[in-house]
């Protein structure tokens, strides 16, 4: 039999990102649930009453706010194809023809074919005209 040559991109270690399994996990629960720090402390395995200041501690840390953006854009690069395909249905189907409307011109916006901002100038101040026939 042949192996499949498809990619799997491997899930980093908590050495190799240079964080604590408690710091990843702490990380991983803010990113997946949008607890609160006190929440994600005691769920990631820090301890006693200081659970959210030892949680805060570890996430002031570079590599541990590296690996927090890390795990942010990843989920926000997720949740935009379910984003674009819900905007997509709803421009094709929705009931609302006003719903409908605001999709299409969301999704040509987010392309770059926004319509030009309509702006109205009001001049201030006096003039006069003047015409002389003779």
């Amino acid at each position: 039999m042949k192996k499949s040559n498809t990619l799997v991109k491997k899930q980093a270690t908590s050495n190799e990102l240079g964080i604590t399994d408690k710091q990843k996990a702490l990380v991983d629960i803010i990113v997946a649930t949008g607890c609160t720090i006190t929440e994600a402390s005691k769920q990631a395995g820090y301890k006693g009453n200081s659970s959210r200041v030892s949680g805060s501690k570890a996430l002031q840390r570079p590599e541990v706010q590296d690996y927090m953006m890390s795990e942010i854009r990843r989920a926000f690069g997720l949740h935009s194809a379910r984003a674009v395909s819900k905007l997509s249905k709803l421009s094709e189907g929705a009931k609302s023809e006003y719903v409908q409307l605001e999709a299409s011109k969301d999704i040509l916006d987010r392309a770059g074919f926004k319509a030009p901002d309509q702006h109205q100038h009001l001049i201030g101040g006096n003039f006069s005209v003047n015409i002389d026939l003779t």
